[in-house]
């Protein structure tokens, strides 16, 4: 289910995501903070798993309190979680299913899984699709062989109006900015692009200047030789062959008037992240000056276009022949559902990313968290003394996420726990055993494309381990008093203030 989550503002999120979550609430305690944190960390890292990543926390906390009451010290159990920790991310090595980095198909089914339980469910088919698309554009290939992927290269714009199957992918950028003047071009076919990042402006002197005027006339030579500037940069733009502009600064209204006479579409004060993307869109190199600017500076695009979408006039630069930075237009019937459709697109975009860099796959469904839990039970024998304690409690706390997963989908969590703690013993064929939430309780997820990127398990084990542990060790909570406070108090001396205490 969605949290509706409303700030002192008044301003209202609604989300499932557990990061935006946790990223919004107000929190005070400082054992909740530090949760809090490996949330942000993962959401940043690897994009999804943030909920799951606290749910483990939680539980590993909670068992260690079982312990501490049975006198098993906090440094044991430390060491215990540590060393299963370990143990797992070895297991998951061993269990997790190698795929191709660029698997089309199998790069959707991660997707798809990431959007499963969130609002864009019903259109994740048609998301998936068209995010793999996005990133396998904007991937680099090194030259072993493996890929390296800057989500930054994926730009997403969104905007209300229509719903969310109108989502669209340009190969090419998105600029929200209209065209300069309304005598230019607004429709650019083969276009040539400029990416000029200083003003086509005469600059003002940093320095009081004094312009001294003895005769009337000279005021015309003065600003006829302005006009003969600007008219001079704009002659150099054309010179170089090209038909669009696009300008990090301003325009003066002089040169924007010499930019449609000559047919050149511009866009003005366009924001430099975008200018990057430009840039590795259209193959053109972003220059500093006009004097430099050459053909080979210019970017190619099949078109660039001034459209009109609800009440603004965004810029298309799009047919891009092999773009390295594309844009995702995000639609949607309001603002909230845009919002969160972009929270779930970001996850999704993660885990694709995930999967390209690290090209390994496990059983979502909790169960890849059943089968660590079953196999570390079994190695927690092997260990001495009170150190297996901790290292089964470890393994029990992993059965909280299939646990949770059965709760929200309404099953009995009791009757589910018993059913996946067979299936897993019964065979190692049945590894991918796990909570289908759509009703059909415990069946093989991998068959049913339920699936997740193993380096996204690896981090939240990684991730509430680290946690949990620096939390065990903390034997005391003391109230500091603030360095300001402290150096402005009066010495303390026989009688008078602070004399006596």
């Amino acid at each position: 289910m969605d949290k509706m989550l409303v700030d002192s503002m008044g301003d209202v999120t609604i989300t499932n995501d557990g990061a935006t979550i946790l990223k919004e609430i107000d929190v005070q305690h400082p054992g909740a903070k530090m949760i809090i944190e490996i949330s942000r960390t993962i959401d940043n890292e690897v994009g999804d798993g943030t909920t799951s990543a606290v749910v483990l926390a939680g539980a590993l906390l909670e068992n260690a309190e079982d312990l501490i009451n049975k006198d098993v010290h906090p440094t044991v159990i430390v060491d215990g979680y540590r060393r299963a920790a370990i143990q797992a991310q070895k297991i998951l090595d061993k269990i997790a299913v190698k795929v191709k980095p660029d698997d089309k198909a199998t790069l959707a089914k991660v997707a798809r899984t990431s959007m499963a339980s969130k609002l864009v469910s019903n259109d994740s088919e048609e998301l998936a699709t068209l995010l793999v698309d996005a990133l396998l554009q904007v991937a680099e290939k090194t030259a072993e062989g493996n890929f390296v992927v800057d989500v930054d290269n994926v730009k997403v714009e969104k905007k209300a109006g229509g719903s969310v199957k109108d989502t669209s992918y340009i190969k090419g950028v998105i600029i929200d900015k209209e065209v300069v003047h309304s005598g230019m071009p607004k429709r650019v076919e083969n276009a040539r692009i400029a990416l000029v990042n200083s003003p086509l402006e005469i600059e003002k002197t940093e320095l009081d200047a004094k312009i001294e005027i003895k005769d009337p006339s000279q005021i015309q030579e003065y600003l006829d030789e302005e006009t003969k500037m600007l008219k001079d940069m704009v002659q150099k733009i054309s010179d170089a062959g090209a038909n669009v502009l696009i300008c990090q600064k301003g325009i003066d209204d002089i040169a924007q008037h010499y930019l449609s006479k000559k047919g050149i579409l511009a866009v003005r004060r366009v924001k430099e992240s975008d200018m990057t993307k430009l840039a590795r869109a259209t193959g053109a190199t972003v220059v500093t000056g006009l004097d430099g600017l050459t053909k080979s500076d210019l970017g190619e695009a099949g078109l660039v276009e001034e459209r009109k979408i609800e009440d603004d006039r965004w810029t298309y630069i799009e047919a891009c022949k092999n773009p390295k930075a594309v844009t995702v237009l995000i639609r949607g019937g309001s603002q909230r559902v845009i919002d969160e459709a972009e929270r779930d697109v970001h996850d999704a975009v993660m885990v694709i990313k995930d999967v390209m860099e690290k090209p390994g796959i496990v059983g979502g469904g909790g169960a890849v968290e059943e089968e660590l839990s079953y196999r570390l039970m079994k190695w927690s024998g092997t260990l001495q003394g009170r150190e297996q304690l901790a290292a089964e409690k470890f393994a029990e706390a992993l059965e909280s996420i299939p646990i949770a997963l059965a709760e929200n989908a309404g099953f009995d969590p009791l009757d589910i726990r018993v059913e996946l703690r067979e299936k897993h013993g019964a065979s190692d064929s049945n590894t991918w055993f796990g909570v289908n939430v759509l009703g059909s309780g415990v069946v093989d997820l991998f068959k049913k494309n339920v699936v997740e990127p193993v380096s996204v398990k690896e981090q939240m084990i990684k991730s509430a381990t680290e946690c949990t542990c620096m939390i065990l060790r903390i034997d005391d909570v003391i109230a500091g008093g603030s360095k300001a406070a402290s150096s402005s108090m009066p010495p303390r001396g026989p009688g008078g203030m602070g004399g006596e205490e």
